[in-house]
């Protein structure tokens, strides 16, 4: 039965869902991974596809940007589509001096400036991890001239707005990368007892813009994660 904000009947996602923010991403993700590929919702643009990779069924869908959009979808898959774990493959501005534009960052647990997960454990500051089998499974996958980072990023509520000397003073805590969406996603995870990563391509770095990545780029130069997320999303 289709939910207010996905257009897809019981059984039409499979147990893992490969998550990007934008719908054309995803679009873009499951025709270049399955050949059978079928679009099973498109509410608001929001598209959702599923298909086979090896035999194997998966599922591929936008979030939109932020945490609250991405919280929307998580939820519903979760809670009204049986859907077993989601792996957001995204991209993030590098933080890190280690890592540079192009490398891949396994995002273990995102610190945030937003709301979202302030109210799941009252008194307490949540914190919020990815899945360690996941984790596993993406690190395993990986090849060294994948270079993948694996560790902490910060999902951060605002894309312009940044106050003066966090970003150099989260680099010195030996945070990799930021991105909009992970720590929210993580928190439903955690509420419904399911399984959730963040896999990002590095497109530009927040130290040192010289490098970043074209529009361009940014839609097409994400193989090397999309690879580790396959393998988290058929993680034993």
């Amino acid at each position: 039965m289709a939910t207010p904000h996905i257009g897809a009947e019981p059984g039409d996602f499979a147990p893992a869902v490969l998550m990007p923010g934008d719908p054309k991403r995803a679009e873009r993700i499951a025709h270049t991974l399955m050949d059978d590929a079928r679009l099973v919702t498109d509410v608001r643009g929001m598209l959702g596809f599923t298909g086979t990779v090896d035999g194997k069924p998966l599922s591929v869908m936008g979030s939109g940007m932020g945490q609250p959009s991405a919280t929307i979808y998580v939820t519903e898959l979760f809670r009204e589509y049986g859907v077993e774990r989601v792996i957001r493959v995204g991209t993030c501005g590098g933080i890190s001096r280690d890592v540079s534009v192009g490398d891949v960052v396994v995002a273990l647990g995102a610190h945030t400036d937003s709301s979202m997960n302030t109210f799941r454990l009252p008194g307490l500051h949540f914190s919020a991890v990815a899945s360690y089998d996941l984790i596993r499974a993406a690190v395993d996958a990986a090849s060294e001239e994948d270079n993948v980072h694996v560790g902490t990023i910060i999902s951060r509520d605002h894309f312009y707005l940044t106050p003066d000397g966090q970003t150099e003073r989260l680099a010195k805590y030996g945070v990799l990368g930021v991105d909009m969406e992970a720590a929210a996603m993580y928190g439903v995870a955690a509420e419904f007892g399911k399984q959730a990563l963040t896999i990002l391509t590095v497109s530009d770095h927040l130290l040192d813009h010289s490098k970043d990545m074209s529009a361009e780029d940014r839609e097409t130069k994400f193989q090397g994660a999309l690879k580790l997320a396959v393998a988290a999303a058929f993680a034993e």
